[in-house]
């Protein structure tokens, strides 16, 4: 099972969450960072139907794989900051 680990952190004059070194949109505050993190998550939860799919790796070569719509990732969010703690 993958492993996906969002991070919420300071970005751009508010808050973002990231995955790796993508950042989402900036959030004015804090709290509508984390909702909007908490939300991403909930709807990675929700299973799908089985389907053949197709991508390209990172050499460029392209690939297929049967998923069966219900591997759903583990999700973790990292939070070390608090509203008020963090210099913005």
């Amino acid at each position: 099972m993958a492993k996906v680990t969002y991070e919420i952190v300071p970005h751009d004059g508010g808050w973002a969450y990231k995955l790796g070194e993508v950042y989402s949109e900036t959030f004015a505050s804090h709290d509508e960072a984390l909702e909007a993190v908490r939300i991403v998550v909930q709807e990675q939860q929700v299973g799908d139907e089985p389907v053949e799919i197709s991508y390209q790796d990172e050499s460029g070569k392209w690939r297929e794989e049967y998923s069966d719509g219900g591997d759903r990732p583990e999700v973790e969010i990292i939070d070390r900051f608090r509203p008020g703690e963090a210099s913005v």
